[in-house]
């Protein structure tokens, strides 16, 4: 045993979540190939190849049998695919050069993984040698592996020069062109012999297939259409760069909704890989409204998905009711969480999907669309008034029902994130502070649409959401070294939790905080106790139980700083903006452009920021997190339905910036932003443009 698979087996016998930080991860959801820098997946819990929430080969290693292949690259390439590339070592060599190289050229579709295998020999002399794949599966569920259990592998059968698996519900099949297959002791073995003069090259694919139950949400079928990459030339190269990785990486991520009527399928993006790659209410919502500037066809497909499973019913095992907007779904549980496959148990989705129904609207989604979820609408604002506020008292609280459900459910949705300065945790029922401002926002936003579509009840949710921001005044707000601030949540006696916490920038550009609220919040948003240089830590450093590798206590999600990004450009407060953005790009540059979905929390001073061992890579919402970065930086705001575009840049020095391939009504948009900081705006769409 390797001291790697020593160190696998210690996890698994602990019952714990594999680390994904040094992995070579490949996605066209619903499928994902995991491995290491080496192009193997073999003793490594994570590794292997998982279509649709299983994993379906949990053995890859390519080898040259008797002979050293020393792996010397590996990289991942736009169109979602990775290269691994290795020296045959003392083959063909007749100085210290390498003579001998095998290169895998790495792909994935749904249900498919293909490898291009290329031998070349460079060297003057013929050379001869087998190449060999092992490969074997376990057919683990993804929640399995994640919990670090896994399963021993599944006995493999032959079919002519394929290794075979069978179950219930798959079939895979593994074969290696021009080459032949047997069986092995945990699964199969095939292999090829090559035979190179000097000069020449073999070439042979690597194909594993899947076959059997449909994917729960299959592969977009249509994901580059769906969504453009944007040409972005600016003096600050990190820009483009950053929003290359993401626009690529979001592709990847983009699944149908089956249940879609007609011909086309409603479009998502799922959360991240490989934990998350199914339907997320939250982080589908968040990642489609920051993507608005590209699609609006995305946001409508979320919304849509999202509504053809709003609840109808009270069902406390799933935290079902009636307006609610699911929180996730799965094909089946296999492990020990307790969450249902459909389950409802989040606080802050409802919210959110009435705020994106009305910000695409903005951006030009068609009225008839937007006139075809009023109805959805309506439900989630009465689910707000209704079982959101559980209590009565105008604000919107949760608590887990039925004892197996998550314990906080919020965006901050481990156990431990929600706590006093003390470290002490705060009690449920909880009423989070950034979801009162979604809150708020959808209740303004929820009236602008049923006035905009000549519905009634408007002025009683801009009445509701005054309310609220009265008790959110008198409830919230505390006193603190840097004056006052609100605080991260209220606990089950109503009492303010005093921690200052990163969710401080989603109150930004609600509405619900006044003009000197808002000076409050930058000022602390602003700190070196939050912003540690390469974005927002979500635990301010002097509380108690800081912890820069803490899932919520400390560590650094893009999302997050972006969302704080985007409130404080809006606010005024230009220079905290971009601070933050800056460090944020600069975080893209030490993750090679793929931002993951959080890092370490140490900031600048502790050199390149650590990976948070088990971060999903791509994630939705961080890559999206790119584009509101470059939204914010030209300064765009759309009104289709008023007629106007607002571009007024944010200074920074990526000044002269220019921009092609956005969208607004429907139209192409182009912005140029000259040395001076002026905005030159172009769109076939018939707006007043405002600069």
């Amino acid at each position: 045993m390797t001291a790697g698979e020593q160190s696998t087996a210690v996890a698994v016998a602990a019952g714990l979540q594999p680390f994904l930080h040094d992995r070579i991860i490949t996605v066209s959801a619903p499928t994902i190939a995991i491995s290491g820098h080496d192009g193997h997946a073999a003793g490594h819990l994570a590794d292997g190849l998982f279509h649709d929430d299983r994993r379906v080969l949990s053995r890859l290693v390519v080898s040259v049998p008797g002979v050293e292949l020393a792996p010397i690259h590996a990289e991942l390439d736009k169109g979602g695919g990775a290269r691994f590339v290795a020296v045959v070592r003392g083959v063909g060599e007749h100085s210290p050069d390498p003579a001998v190289t095998l290169a895998r050229h790495r792909s994935v579709r749904e249900g498919l993984l293909q490898e291009r295998i290329v031998v070349h020999n460079a060297g003057g002399q013929s050379v001869r040698f087998v190449v060999e794949a092992e490969v074997g599966a376990d057919l683990a569920t993804v929640a399995e592996v994640k919990s670090g259990a896994g399963r021993d592998p599944v006995p493999a059968e032959l079919s002519g020069d394929q290794v075979v698996w069978r179950s219930p519900e798959l079939l895979v099949t593994a074969s290696l062109s021009g080459g032949s297959a047997e069986l092995c002791a945990d699964g199969g073995l095939l292999s090829a012999e090559v035979a190179l003069a000097g000069g020449e090259s073999w070439e042979g694919r690597l194909r594993v297939a899947v076959d059997g139950l449909p994917a729960l949400f299959p592969a977009a079928s249509s994901s580059i259409s769906a969504l453009q990459e944007p040409a972005v030339a600016s003096v600050d190269a990190r820009l483009g760069a950053l929003t290359g990785r993401a626009v690529s990486d979001l592709r990847s991520l983009l699944l149908a909704d089956p249940e879609s009527p007609g011909t086309s399928s409603d479009l998502f993006l799922a959360a991240g890989a490989p934990w998350f790659l199914t339907l997320f209410g939250r982080d589908s919502l968040w990642a489609a409204s920051m993507l608005l500037p590209l699609s609006t066809d995305i946001a409508g497909g979320t919304l849509r998905t999202l509504a053809r499973r709003q609840g109808r019913v009270v069902d406390d095992v799933t935290e079902e009711a009636p307006g609610k907007i699911i929180h996730e779904v799965r094909r089946d549980r296999r492990d020990t969480s307790g969450l249902p496959p459909r389950y409802y148990g989040s606080i802050d989705g409802t919210p959110l999907w009435v705020t994106l129904l009305h910000d695409s609207w903005r951006w030009g989604l068609d009225p008839a669309e937007v006139e075809e979820l009023l109805d959805p609408a309506e439900a989630a604002l009465r689910w707000m008034r209704d079982y959101g506020d559980a209590d009565g008292d105008g604000l919107l609280e949760y608590i887990d029902a039925s004892g197996r459900g998550l314990g906080n459910q919020g965006w901050r949705d481990s156990s431990d994130s929600i706590r006093w300065h003390n470290g002490q945790l705060a009690a449920p029922p909880i009423a989070l502070a950034e979801v009162q401002a979604y809150a708020y926002r959808a209740a303004c936003a929820g009236a602008d649409l049923l006035d905009a579509f000549g519905r009634p009840g408007a002025d009683e949710w801009r009445q509701w959401a005054q309310r609220l921001q009265a008790k959110f005044a008198a409830t919230f707000w505390l006193e603190g070294e840097l004056g006052p601030y609100p605080a991260v949540a209220l606990d089950a006696d109503k009492r303010p939790a005093d921690s200052v916490t990163s969710s401080l920038g989603h109150l930004l550009g609600t509405g619900l905080l006044d003009a000197e609220q808002e000076q409050s919040v930058a000022r602390y948003l602003a700190s070196p106790e939050l912003d540690c240089g390469l974005g927002l830590r979500t635990l301010s450093a002097h509380d108690v139980g800081f912890n820069p590798l803490g899932y919520h206590t400390g560590s650094v999600w893009p999302h997050d700083t972006a969302i704080a990004v985007a409130g404080l450009a809006g606010a005024g407060y230009l220079d905290e903006a971009w601070s933050l953005a800056d460090g944020l790009l600069d975080a893209g540059v030490a993750f090679d452009f793929r931002l993951p979905e959080l890092f370490a929390g140490d900031g600048r001073g502790a050199g390149k920021p650590a990976p948070y061992p088990a971060a999903c890579r791509p994630q939705a919402w961080s890559a999206a997190a790119a584009v509101v970065l470059l939204q914010t930086i030209l300064g765009l705001e759309a009104d289709v339905p008023g007629g106007w575009l607002r571009a007024t840049p944010l200074p920074g020095p990526v000044w002269p910036v220019a921009v092609e391939g956005l969208r607004v009504g429907g139209h192409p948009l182009a912005v140029r932003v000259d040395e001076s900081g002026s905005a030159h705006v172009e769109t076939t769409d018939r707006l007043r443009i405002v600069t």
